[in-house]
């Protein structure tokens, strides 16, 4: 369900430093592109699953099933059914196509995102504490908050072309809008690479071929394809995650229970999740919108029409009621008809 989607977080280092100051700025920074590179060559195979459940590609009929009601129900097949769908086409190698892209995006984006924290540093972090009125933590919450918006938004935008979003380190009172693995490392070579499952073409095998062929097909412009629905997914998952978590800690949570340092620290990740959710819209349409009219099957017709722009492939979605397709990799229900993905 939803908690597939959302995968163990990365570590945040305390206010002031912590491990930072310990390994020194090069070796915390080095720790964080092999962790980054591990995570992401971990969890490609369930990005590489779900994205092909968002082009709409479901390759396997349905099954009857059962829901909790005991109500017989239409179901599409979950991740390990998929996965092994996959194995026997391609092999288990099959599982990690567009790996390599992903890699190199993850790395890219964990140095930017070290590279903008050192050259705008935030003065003075300090942790959010019970002792502050309410005018003071909010405003702490809303300079930590901007900041870390001022790293990934530049992250994302010099990443793009190989886009991915990597670990780094936040404040304790941030929820960086990299916590879930769902919202990142979305590369568009990577992606196209994936999707060519579809319709077995090998017109982007490898990076640097990958680079040139859409420089001379759609220009400068191509290498940002679906970078604003991203880019406006992150923002509002940060600042909404960010502020709901305060709020809920400062009212909802009174300070003479005695777990409340934990309910305090549990809070922000619960918020990550539910918020996480809310936004995944915006993740869909910016993948649709990284493979849509670029020559592959997936991108184009019957899966979906050529769109104009994001809003166009929103509305779209919207239309069909597939807003939220691929969002969960466990029990997905069919639609009614099954499989059926009308064009406008």
């Amino acid at each position: 369900m939803a908690a597939m989607a959302a995968l163990p977080r990365a570590p945040l280092s305390p206010p002031g430093g912590g491990a930072e100051d310990a390994a020194g700025p090069e070796g915390t920074e080095g720790l964080f592109v092999l962790l980054g590179a591990g995570l992401a060559a971990a969890s490609h195979p369930l990005l590489y699953v779900k994205l092909l459940v968002q082009v709409g590609h479901e390759p396997l009929p349905p099954t009857i099933g059962r829901n909790v009601l005991g109500r017989k129900v239409l179901y599409l097949p979950g991740f390990f059914t998929y996965a092994r769908h996959i194995v026997e086409v391609d092999g288990k190698r099959g599982l990690f196509r567009g790996l390599t892209p992903r890699l190199i995006s993850s790395t890219l984006s964990t140095i930017t995102r070290g590279s903008v924290k050192k050259a705008f540093p935030l003065e003075d972090m300090e942790h959010v504490s019970n002792k502050d009125d309410m005018k003071t933590s909010l405003r702490k919450v809303v300079r930590e908050t901007s900041h870390e918006m001022m790293m990934q938004c530049v992250s994302r935008v010099v990443s793009h072309p190989l886009h991915g979003s990597g670990k780094a380190p936040v404040s304790n009172e941030s929820c960086s809008a990299d916590d879930h693995t769902e919202r990142s490392w979305r590369c568009l070579i990577s992606m196209r690479c994936m999707v060519q499952f579809v319709g077995r073409e090998v017109k982007y095998s490898g990076v640097f071929s990958a680079i040139g062929r859409i420089f001379k097909e759609e220009g400068i412009l191509g290498f940002f394809v679906g970078l604003v629905p991203h880019i406006l997914g992150d923002v509002i998952f940060l600042w909404c995650c960010n502020l709901l978590a305060h709020f809920i800690n400062t009212y909802a949570v009174d300070d003479n229970f005695s777990q409340a340092s934990v309910i305090r620290s549990y809070t922000k990740f619960v918020m990550g999740i539910a918020v996480s959710m809310l936004t995944y819209p915006f993740l869909l349409v910016g993948d649709l919108m990284a493979v849509n009219n670029c020559g592959l099957r997936a991108g184009l017709p019957p899966y979906a029409p050529v769109f104009a722009s994001w809003i166009h492939c929103w509305r779209h979605l919207s239309a069909q009621g597939q807003l939220f397709r691929g969002s969960s990799l466990l029990f997905r229900r069919a639609p009614v008809p099954a499989a059926s993905f009308p064009i406008d």
